[in-house]
């Protein structure tokens, strides 16, 4: 599969493909075509079958829209592991937050050599890749409890509504759910992202829904999206919560009543 690159060097200077151009990968040197057709976006692959980075994958119209909304040097950054081998962060921010846009199906161990790598990181899923993810989401989005006055839910089965091979995630998954007439315009109105937290409580899965526009900002202006360990201890101390008044109220409905003394009316013991 052909591995493109929406940047590579122009004269030693970071240049977006045009037609006719001359450039280099950035991270292995090596000659590299401006590809400018009319089916996909426009972009720089490797000459031949080489592939610099094993983890990469072809860029669509929704990943450009989601990266277009980050400043260009935040883009395509390039890191590399302790044996050297080359990794590109969809967007890595100045905080150090990756941002990793995933639109094909990805391997269960190439998702979580991704997390151990980048650490501080949070994928953004396309989850209108296949029909049937989004009328599951929809089916079991019915199963959500929410916590009054949040956007937070919790949810006992999160299977039930998002394709399992991210239910285990390690780290913050944010599901795009939009059809593809929407895929390339994140800050779209009504657009809502929903995010699946790696934590548990009480063996519940945590769900936040957010805006994306809300997601870009966090992202551009801090290095977490969500104060992860603060919405734990809301979800803990709720259902702590819950189950005092469950407590109260059978202690209420299995205590004995006694008995109140006969009171006379007033108006016959004055009589």
């Amino acid at each position: 599969m052909e591995k493109n690159m929406r940047f590579a060097l122009v004269n030693n200077i970071r240049c977006e493909a045009s037609p006719g151009m001359i450039a280099f990968c950035p991270g292995c040197t090596q000659p590299m075509t401006a590809r400018c057709g009319t089916q996909r976006v426009w972009h720089w692959a490797h000459r031949g079958s080489r592939n610099c980075d094993p983890w990469w994958e072809p860029e669509t119209p929704w990943h450009r829209g989601w990266k277009d909304q980050f400043p260009a040097g935040w883009q395509e950054v390039i890191q590399r592991d302790e044996a050297g081998e080359k990794h590109i962060a969809d967007v890595k921010t100045e905080y150090g937050l990756v941002i990793e846009f995933q639109h094909s199906h990805l391997p269960i161990q190439e998702k979580a050599a991704r997390e151990a790598f980048h650490r501080n990181m949070v994928w953004v899923v396309d989850g209108a890749r296949l029909k049937r993810d989004r009328s599951r989401f929809l089916r079991g989005r019915r199963l959500f409890k929410p916590i009054p006055g949040t956007s937070i839910f919790t949810t006992h089965s999160p299977g039930e509504s998002f394709p399992m091979t991210w239910v285990t995630c390690t780290t913050p998954v944010f599901f795009d759910f939009e059809d593809a007439a929407a895929t390339s315009e994140p800050s779209r109105p009504n657009r809502t992202l929903w995010c699946l937290l790696p934590e548990r409580v009480e063996g519940h899965a945590i769900v936040a829904a957010l805006a994306p526009s809300a997601f870009i900002n966090a992202a551009r202006q801090r290095a977490q999206i969500f104060p992860s360990q603060t919405i734990l201890g809301m979800v803990a101390t709720r259902f702590r919560n819950e189950r005092l008044l469950e407590v109260r109220r059978w202690t209420y409905a299995h205590t004995p009543r006694r008995r109140r003394p006969f009171r006379r009316n007033r108006t016959m013991r004055d009589a």
